[in-house]
């Protein structure tokens, strides 16, 4: 679902970053007054589980690849406009660093993964779990709140890959950018979330969620603030994830949208003029590889950068924030 450099047209990347950026104030303004500076390490430690879930890549038959994204997990433990926050940043050190997902396109992935998918599945999950639930009707709650999410966003990726050819081509009538108008790219996205994707999503949100409310209820926003400490099995299951993330690398195949140029082109016989010409940025890691090293131990790095990144970030924002004077929660 990360939409890679130049496949949207620049106009198209521009009206999506105008249009992340009320949402990018409105969330930081909220998570200023919602998140307690000494929990702000710990909304870092939910952002390391949405960056991990996205390295474990899941096959679809036909030769595709996808993958959960948990956004609708940090909203229910921190809040959604906290989600939003998390999974921006974590995204946005995937682009810089990993060239996961391209830097023009941020505001679009953000658009679709860290507003629409965490805020409507958090709806969806309190339309569900309700007030004080309890944990089965909480977890079903999640379930369904995070497939509609993730659905959710894909749908959105898909129409603005699809509303490429329909608005940009060159003169013989060639797509600029991404070649797969709306009734190409809304099924080819859709079928895989609909069904592989989307369980994957559920089964990362319900199982975390699962785990962190019966091993460790304080790692949430909803708890006495004193309580700041990551809890221990929180900590344990992080490096599971990570020692756990080179089985994304068996799934063969890419992402429907993230392909290379030169793939791009033997599919479609022509390479769009967008991509040939377009601007690129180099990550220091590209596709999660360091070096020579080998793919495996290159994937289990990355992520503990990765993992680390975030931690520091939200380590430095607990720092430079203000104190509160109340707890606001939720």
């Amino acid at each position: 679902m990360h939409i890679p450099e130049n496949y949207l047209s620049p106009s198209t990347c521009g009206v999506m970053t105008v249009a992340m950026a009320p949402v990018w104030y409105h969330a930081v303004r909220e998570v200023r007054r919602t998140v307690p500076r000494e929990r702000m390490p710990l909304l870092g430690v939910a952002a390391a589980f949405c960056f991990l879930a996205m390295m474990f890549n899941v096959p679809l038959p036909g030769g595709t690849t996808g993958h959960a994204v948990c956004g609708t997990l940090v909203a229910i433990l921190f809040g959604p406009w906290a989600a939003t926050i998390a999974v921006s940043i974590a995204l946005a050190i995937q682009a810089v660093f990993f060239g996961d997902g391209g830097i023009l396109a941020f505001g679009a992935n953000c658009f679709n993964m860290a507003f629409v998918l965490p805020l409507l599945g958090y709806t969806v999950y309190k339309l569900i779990a309700g007030k004080n639930p309890d944990l089965r009707r909480e977890l079903i709650g999640a379930g369904v709140g995070s497939y509609v999410g993730i659905n959710a966003a894909a749908l959105c990726a898909a129409i603005e890959f699809g509303i490429q050819p329909l608005l940009f081509t060159n003169a013989a009538g060639q797509a600029l950018y991404c070649p797969y108008p709306l009734w190409v790219s809304v099924p080819a996205m859709m079928v895989g979330h609909l069904t592989i994707f989307g369980l994957a999503e559920v089964v990362f949100t319900v199982g975390i969620l699962a785990y962190v409310r019966k091993s460790a209820p304080s790692f949430a926003l909803d708890v006495k603030a004193d309580d700041t400490k990551l809890p221990r099995p929180v900590a344990i299951l992080v490096v599971a994830l990570v020692a756990a993330c080179p089985l994304g690398l068996l799934a063969v195949g890419d992402a429907w949208g993230e392909w290379a140029t030169e793939d791009l082109a033997s599919l479609v016989g022509y390479t769009p003029e967008g991509l040939a010409n377009g601007w690129e940025w180099s990550a220091f890691f590209p596709d999660y590889a360091i070096g020579s090293l080998p793919d495996w131990v290159g994937y289990i790095l990355s992520a503990v950068i990765g993992v680390a990144l975030l931690v520091i970030i939200f380590r430095l924002v607990a720092g430079s924030a203000r104190p509160q004077v109340a707890f606001d929660g939720k």
